[in-house]
Order: structure tokens, then sequence, then C-alpha cells
């Protein structure tokens, strides 16, 4: 369909291309600089929705970000839902359908790139519009690094949608004029397509560049789709503008409803009459500027409805320049139509009474109830707002130290105003700054009369045939109506908050941009108070729809969990490891030989560290070197036990607990120097542990002259498991003295490992004697190999994670997060040793004493033995104490942590959280399993060498 409703001589379009699109079907034609939604209209297509609720057909209301109704899914050439058709820029081969307030996300893969920036400023200003142009000029003119953002691809803002003049030409001429001196600046980027969403601490605003939208399928493949600016600025100027306000009148949703200003806006920025015949229906003078421009380009004004009882005699004489007929102290109070507004009802209006009605014939009726200051940013930052009655809008209360406002988003509703609150607001930026101020010259603008004042209205009383507020919507997008919010009052709700979550107004894709300070002004008359005490709903980042792509950036697929491997990894592919994913982490976990099933490749594996030697790659311990003068104090503060007593040389074992005193971590503490440690923790809690210690050495004991560092990946280190460990750890160490009088265990001694400075410590996850060797990383695969042929004569065996939970289950050694659940405390894991009773005071040791956790009936760590010595019991599995599944509800005793098949005991068992477990050692109980259950034995959880004799050789 071809342009049937674009003017010849209006707009910013590239008119010598023509791009074709699909919508619901149709195909249709546009041109570069066009919208979705300004193609549309363009080809006379006002109806493009339908409504979330109630299903009534929707059109196109607004130009931009507040559009309340026109809701789309993009389906080619990437399915992408919940977009409005007004900010949605249009390309060739664009496929697109109307939505009912709930959209499709694609079944495919984004191919699209998604990045993140950063950037840093002395003034950020957001906002190309008359103000933000004289702000972002004045600060760049002082030399200051200056960022502009703006959402439209084109600057100059409102300057898009009018008639205006700025030194006598087109005012988008000087606002190009500004843009080109900036992009000249060195220190000034200049951000179009750009939508500022939220403000936060410290300066941080975050911003959406769209980069390819308008490009379509042509995007090429090395640019990003959109990309998020993370942009600290030390001053912030909110040149944002205004929204436009509606009216609640009967019928107020249907299609050929719009908003005075926007219709303006399709005239000027895109060449687009929105309709033939229009009647206009305002609250101010702003309207009269669309109908006069409209009449100018060739619509047909059938009335202007003005809500006032007078209206300034310039308009007037406009008015009757062009014909158009001019209705003071009227309103419209409903229309008539059925896909498309085919009639406007018209009644005078007068000490809140309605006259008799008459019909005014229209395809077009166009709405102002005057303008809202865009604060949304503004408030994020703390800004206060206070209500101004003239306008009847919520503006903002002053600057804040670093963050100002200017133009309409401060209340201006001039364009030399607007112009002259950019500078000032730069000018007062530069000042708390330091910086040296030069405003920029300000471009003679055109004398405009006085504004006469604008009448503040909310809604139109129902005529007397329907219930009151029943066909009247407030928020078009939730089909909320004024009965909702009525009804929100009248079941007792008296904040603006509460009567947002009742009715959900202003939870949509457009925050309520059309409908928030309407809700506000319906519920202080239902309510008979003030609006200004009442307020308005907390604008909440993000300010726009942000699709979750954007904010992950490059951080998705390998990227948004990044493997992590060890310098050891090129070793375990090349011998044929199995892994596991532990964390981000590679683990190797099993290394079957041919033919091997994996419960013979563990057993083997077992076999060799209970009866030869064998070793196995522990690099991904977590790693944290803690140093300071008040090291000691940190770790006794954070430990069950105590650590400041430890002598350098030694290693002491430690569990640390949350504040509800459960085990939330378990490692090893070795003591460097006086002023030196080194902590270890569980490869899946390394970061988890680090943020911890540093939240309560930040945030809760700042005075700790403490310094904390994660070097997990700096150190490869490799145990050396089993009676033939020291063996042959002795051949590779020869200047290591590994008896056992010299090297006891829980020491640690630095050598030279193969040639390698190392550091050698005398601990044992499997109770055997052991030897964790730790080296730096890059010495890593060369001391492994020269360990591997080492221990050929003695038959070296590598193994996996598969292999060290069993050999550490048969000594009961727990796993923090497998044998634990977060309900676990030391003592139920049998630990009550690790639980240090001569420190004051330890995160978590207050919970100890609850009487929660005194109950004798807490879940204690057992171990089960199944009768039939080959049943392998499922991790997870619940334990009952019947040999019957009773009634539900079932009562469960415990569950199964961890089980596994040992080659030491020759027999599965399993490792359980049980209720009373250590009182009912040797007891039977029961575990439910595919219809049968199966009879456990309760059991010490030491299985294996309870006497810990193996551990030195």
């Amino acid at each position: 369909m071809s342009d049937t409703y674009r003017t010849a001589d209006h707009g910013h379009l590239d008119r010598g291309t023509t791009l074709s699109f699909v919508f619901d079907g149709m195909r249709y034609t546009g041109h570069p600089g066009d919208t979705l939604a300004s193609a549309l209209l363009a080809s006379g297509v006002h109806r493009v929705a339908t409504g979330i609720k109630y299903g009534r057909p929707r059109g196109i209301m607004a130009a931009g970000v507040e559009e309340p109704n026109a809701l789309v899914q993009i389906e080619a050439p990437f399915p992408e839902p919940m977009l409005t058709a007004t900010t949605v820029e249009l390309y060739d081969g664009l496929v697109a359908r109307g939505l009912g307030g709930q959209g499709r996300l694609s079944d495919q893969p984004d191919p699209a790139r998604y990045d993140t920036l950063h950037a840093h400023c002395d003034v950020l200003v957001v906002g190309a519009g008359p103000a933000g142009l004289t702000a972002a000029l004045t600060a760049a003119r002082s030399g200051a690094r200056v960022v502009l953002v703006d959402e439209l691809p084109l600057p100059g803002g409102s300057l898009l949608g009018g008639a205006e003049t700025l030194d006598g030409a087109p005012a988008t001429a000087w606002a190009t004029a500004v843009i080109d001196e900036l992009a000249a600046c060195p220190d000034v980027t200049v951000l179009s397509r750009t939508t500022a969403f939220g403000h936060y601490d410290d300066g941080l605003v975050l911003a959406l560049e769209k980069r390819t939208d308008h490009l379509g399928a042509a995007a090429p493949a090395h640019v990003s789709r959109q990309r998020i600016w993370r942009i600290r600025a030390r001053q912030v100027v909110y040149a944002t503008g205004a929204y436009e306000r509606p009216v609640a009148f009967d019928d107020n949703d249907r299609p050929g409803i719009m908003l005075a200003g926007s219709a303006r806006t399709y005239l000027g920025r895109f060449g687009v009459l929105a309709g033939r015949r229009a009647v206009v229906f305002t609250t101010d003078d702003s309207a009269y500027r669309a109908a006069l421009d409209l009449a100018d380009a060739g619509m047909r004004i059938a009335a202007v409805i003005d809500a006032r009882e007078s209206v300034a005699a310039h308009l007037l004489a406009a008015c009757a320049e062009r014909g158009i007929e001019v209705r003071p102290g009227h309103v419209v109070t409903g229309t008539s139509g059925i896909d498309r507004i085919s009639r406007a009802h018209v009644a005078p209006f007068a000490d809140g009474a309605l006259g008799e009605r008459q019909g005014v014939d229209c395809d077009l009726l166009l709405v102002c109830g005057g303008w809202n200051p865009a604060v949304a940013l503004f408030s994020q930052a703390g800004g206060p707002l206070v209500y101004d009655p003239e306008p009847g809008a919520f503006v903002p209360a002053g600057a804040l130290p670093t963050v100002r406002t200017a133009g309409a988003a401060r209340g201006t509703t001039t364009l030399a105003g607007c112009l002259a609150d950019g500078v000032d607001a730069a000018a007062d930026a530069l000042a708390a700054l330091e910086r040296s101020v030069s405003p920029a010259p300000l471009p003679a603008v055109a004398a405009t009369p006085p504004a006469a004042p604008g009448r503040v209205l909310w809604r139109v009383p129902s005529p007397q045939d329907t219930p009151d507020g029943s066909h009247q919507f407030v928020d078009l997008q939730r089909d909320a109506l004024v009965t909702d919010v009525l009804r929100a009052t009248g079941a007792g709700l008296r904040s603006v908050e509460h009567v947002k979550r009742y009715t959900t107004i202003g939870t949509a894709h457009d925050q309520g941009r059309t409908s928030g300070v309407m809700t506000s002004g319906i519920v202080a008359e239902a309510l008979g108070v003030d609006i200004a005490d009442l307020g308005t709903t907390r604008f909440r980042p993000p300010a726009v729809p942000v699709a979750f792509a954007a904010f992950a950036g490059r951080n998705r697929g390998e990227l948004f969990d990044p493997v992590r491997v060890t310098a050891l990894h090129p070793w375990h592919v090349e011998h044929g490891a199995l892994f596991e994913d532990v964390g981000q982490w590679k683990r190797p976990w099993y290394y079957p030989r041919a033919g091997e099933s994996m419960d013979e490749a563990v057993l083997r594996e077992c076999r060799a560290a209970r009866e030869g030697v064998a070793m196995m790659d522990g690099s991904t311990l977590g790693k944290i070197d803690v140093r300071g003068p008040d090291a000691g104090v940190l770790l006794d503060r954070l430990y069950t036990n105590l650590m400041s007593t430890l002598k350098p040389g030694r290693i002491r074992y430690g569990v640390m607990c949350g504040v509800d005193g459960m085990a939330m971590d378990d490692g090893t503490v070795i003591r460097l120097a006086e002023e030196e440690f080194l902590l270890t923790t569980t490869t899946g809690n390394a970061a988890r542990v680090l943020e911890w210690m540093e939240e309560w050495l930040q945030t809760e004991w700042p005075e700790l002259r403490v310094h904390l560092t994660s070097v997990t990946e700096h150190w490869v280190t490799i145990p050396l498991v089993g009676p033939r460990s020291r063996d042959v750890l002795a051949s590779v160490a020869p200047g290591l003295d590994v008896g056992n009088d010299a090297f006891p265990f829980m020491s640690w001694r630095d050598t030279t490992v193969a040639g390698a400075a190392a550091r050698v410590c005398r601990i044992s996850f499997s109770g055997e004697l052991a030897y964790e060797i730790n080296v730096p990383a890059w010495h890593g695969l060369a001391v492994w190999r020269a360990l591997y042929a080492a221990g050929a004569p003695f038959g070296l065996t590598t193994y996996g994670t598969e292999t060290m939970h069993v050999l550490r289950a048969e000594k009961a050694y727990p796993i923090i997060g497998q044998d634990t659940d977060g309900t676990v405390t030391p003592q139920d894991l049998g630990m009550s040793w690790v639980v240090s009773r001569k420190k004051a005071d330890f995160v978590g040791k207050r919970s100890f004493a609850r009487p929660e956790n005194q109950r004798t009936d807490r879940k204690e760590l057992v171990a089960l033995l199944p009768a039939d010595e080959r049943r392998l019991l499922p991790e997870g599995a619940q334990i009952i104490a019947t040999s019957t599944v009773p009634a539900p509800p079932v009562p469960m005793l415990g569950h199964i942590t961890s089980s596994y098949r040992s080659d030491a005991l020759g027999r599965t068992f399993a490792l359980a959280l049980v209720r009373s477990g250590t009182r009912r050692i040797g007891e039977t109980l029961y575990v439910p399993l595919d219809g049968e259950t199966v009879p456990v034995t309760v059991s010490e959880p030491v299985l294996f060498d309870k006497e810990g004799a193996r551990r030195d050789g």
C-alpha cells in the first residue's frame, strides 16, 4: 500500500528510498527515518492491537516511549515480542504483527551480538532537545568531558515535530549545527538512538544504545545490535522533556484517538497526517499548535473542544483564519466507531455538570490534558517532586548536588525558556565542578504570546445513561478503568502505591507515562484529598523495557559461565579422562581404561590409592591469600576454631559458618609467616567465601588491617596419595626429608620438586599417607609429568573426583554443599571438636545456643549399610522408620547425601542426614525405592581405618 496520508513537504525522511514491510499479513511501504507506527499511519492503518483484558481494538496513541497501545511482535528477521510500534525504526524486510498485550519468545537462539561499554565524563546530558543541546554545548565549550545521550536518531527532540524557527531558520537546522560542533570536540561523546533508563548511586547512569534495529537483516555481523552504556558522571543534566497527558472519558480507547502533540510529531518528523477530519479536545494552549500545523498541512479540523471557559484571543483569531470552530467550556464525553473513531460526542461542561450532547463527525480525535515532566530518572536519583497546580503536574522540587533538570523536564513550557534552562543547568553543573563557564549563545526565538492558564481535568463525568467510569480507560495497556480505581479506593486503599498494585495501573511497558498522574488525580478526587499530599508512585529502573540479552551483553553461552580448566588439563585430555563440571571448572571425573565401566575404573583407582600410590589434580581448590597485621584476628572471627595460635609452618583444618550457625564451607589454613596465611576453600565456594570475607572486612570490621587476594589459579595443586607416596615424593624432591618426624602431619615445607620451587603440605583428604604438592601454575605440567614418571615403578595411578569422593566418604569427611544443605551445624556433622570453646565470639556462635540448634532430634551425619551389599542407594533418597510406607504425610527421618561402591569395604555404603542419627546406630531403617523399601543399618560414619593409623604410612 502507498503513502496515502503522507504530505509532500514535511518530515525528516529519505523519500528517495522505499522500504517494504509486512504487518498483520499485509504488505506496506515506508522510508528510512520512519518508525513502524509512522509508516502504518501513512497508509491509513490505525488499528494495530487489541486490549489485553477486553480484547477491544486499539490504535496508535502516541509517538514515542509513552505509547500505551501499539504493542507488536517482530517476526522477521528475528522474533522479538512486546515492542512498541512507535519505537521500532523501519527497515526493509520487517515482518510484524499486532499483539493483545502478550508476545511470544523466540524458540531459536538470538544470533545478534550485544555489548557493554563504560564511559566517564564531567557532565552527562540526557536529552538532545533545545534544553539538552544548549546544556551540552555550554559544558563542551568549557572544556569539560561531556556525554550527550538521546533516544532519537536525529537531534532536536520536540523541535523535530514542530514548525519553530531559531535565528530565522528552521529550528532543526540549529539543532544539526549544534550536534556538528559537539561531534568536533575531542572530549564530547554524542550517543543517538540511546535511551537512559536507570540512575544509580555515585553518578552511575545506564543507557541502552540501539545500533542496528533500523538496519534489520542488513546489519553487519560484527556490529552489536544493542549495547549498554555504563556512564559514570560527576554531574548530570536531565533534559528529558515531558509527556502529554490524556483525559479519561467514555470510550476513550478507540483507534483514531491520539495525543495532540503526537499527531503534530507525526506531521513534523514523518510527514504524516494521521487523519482527514479531526476534533481536538484540550485543556491548555499547546493543542492549538497541533491544530494549526495540521490544518495548514491540509487536515480538516472540525472543532477545537476546549474545557476552559475562555481562550486567548490570538488563538481564536488563528483558528478563525483557518475556519476552525472553537468551543470553549466544552468537553468530549464519549466516542462512536467500531475499528476506528467516527464521531466525538461533545457537551458543555460547567460547575462539574454536563449539558446537552452533540455529535461531531471525525476520523481522528486529538486529546491534550496537559503535560507531565519526564522526571523518572531525576526521581530515581533521589530528586524530590512537588505538585504544581498550574499545569497539574509533579515537577522537580529543585536541583540535587550532582543532578539537575532543564527545559520541559522541570516544567518550563516555552522554547526560549527551555534554551535558557539548558545554559543555566550546565553553568550550575560546571560551577559545582569548579570549572569556568562560557555560556553558549542562545539563538533568537520568535516572540510568542503568553499562554492562557490551563485547566486541570483528570476525567469527564460519564453521561447519565452509563455507569460512572465503567467505560473510561485510565491505563490502556492494562485495560484498567476508572471503576477499577474507584473500587480500590472503595476497598479502603489510600496510597497510590496500593492502588497501583490493586489495579495494575502503571505496571506495563509504558510505566504509567500516560496513566500515572491521571490515576493520582482520580484517587485524590475520590478520597477528597489534595493530590499534592497524595503524590505519585515511585519511579524505578529500568525506565523503559530493556532486553535481558542487552543486560547480559557478551556474557552468554560459554561467556556467561566461562569454562575454566587447570594448567594440567591438556594431560588429562591426552590420557582419556572423562570430565565433570565442578563450579566453572572442568575436573577429571575418572580415567577409564579400554573396556572399563565407570564403576570398574573408580574401584581400580580407589585400590591404587589405598594399596599403592595415586595422584590427582586438586588445582581447583579455592586459595585465598590473607595478609596483614590483623590477619589472625579476622580468621578467628570467621572460623569456628582458633587460627591466630597457628605457628608458621603448620596447618589447621577449619569450618566457616553463616550467621545462623550453619556450616557454609571448610578447608585448611596454612600459616606462612607472622602476618600471612593461605587458606583453602571448596572448589565451588571459592568466590562465595572470598566475597563473604570481604563483606565482613569492608562493612563490619573496616578497622582491621588485612588484605585478601584470590590466588586459586596461581598454583597447581597435586595430591599424592597412598602408602607409596613417600617413596615417589622422595625420588623427585631429594632435598626434602619426608619422614614423619621431620615432616609431621598438618605441616608444610618449601622445597624443590622436579626442579621447580614448591610448597609441599602434609594434608590428607583420603585418610592415607598423602602430600599436597603446590607449584606455580607455569611449572605445573612439568612437575605432574615428573611425578607420573617417578611413580611408574610403584604403579602410580591417576584418579578423578569420583574416586576422591569415595575415599573421603569412607572416612566420613563431609563435602559442604553435598552432605550439608544449609541447615547443618558442625555439631550435626559430628565435628564439635572444630568449634572452639576458648574464643569469646565468632560468626555463627550465638546461633548454636538457639533452641532449634539444641534439639535432640536434629539430623546428624551417619553411615548407612544396605542389607544387600550390592545395592547402591540413590543420593537424595528419603529414609523412613518402617518397612512399609505409611499413608501420607509420610514421616521422613532424613535423606541420603552420598552413596558409593567401596573397594576397601567390599560393598556399597552411604552417608545420610538422619534425625537423632547417632542414637540410632545399630538400628534398621528403610529407604523407599521403586515400590519397595530397602532395609539399611545405621552405622558410625567412619567406616574405614577408624583409628587413623594409615595417615602416617
